[in-house]
């Protein structure tokens, strides 16, 4: 087998260091609904934000893409399902990860416990510890879609003034 040298400068740019990470807290359409709030950190590849602005740490995507929530607790992200399988890892706090056309299924799980959920399944989560906690979702594919969301959740999201354009990125109500 070939052996691949990389310099010190191309692995430095393949390095996400957390303390360097911008968090957007509009990423996604239902980011204004309170019990949505949530920061979102993208770590490898653009994932499937809609905050166009949102640029990954490590550009490099190579099979999957990485990103971090950090959410107080009673937040977490709505319904909604992606084209590609969604893994989810909590890696501070308890999480639980709900499912189904309403959500009507849940999970809960733990620090460094995992998650798959099949493609096309509507999906939320939302931490459901004591403290602000991080959450790991890691989505297959070098493209990883767009979201697709459920009804109520872009009814919800027009109230606070947010909805999708044409390319599916987030935008805000002319004021």
């Amino acid at each position: 087998m070939a052996k691949v040298s990389v310099s010190m400068q191309e692995m430095e740019e393949r390095i996400a260091r957390f303390d360097g990470l911008k968090p957007s807290k509009q990423a996604f359409v239902d980011t204004r609904i309170p019990e949505h709030v949530r920061d979102i950190y993208n770590v490898i590849g653009q994932g499937v934000t809609e905050d166009p602005d949102l640029k990954p740490a490590i550009s490099a995507v190579e099979g999957f893409n990485i990103t971090y929530v950090g959410a107080e607790p009673g937040k977490g992200a709505a319904l909604h399902a992606h084209s590609t399988v969604e893994v989810f890892i909590p890696m501070s706090g308890r999480w639980a990860v709900f499912w189904g056309d309403e959500g009507e299924n849940e999970v809960a799980l733990d620090q460094f416990d995992v998650v798959s959920v099949p493609v096309g399944v509507m999906r939320g989560f939302r931490n459901i510890g004591d403290d602000h906690g991080y959450l790991m979702a890691i989505l297959g594919g070098t493209d990883a879609g767009r979201v697709d969301w459920a009804d109520s959740v872009l009814r919800r999201a027009q109230e606070t003034g947010l909805s999708l354009d044409a390319d599916g990125n987030v935008m805000a109500a002319a004021e």
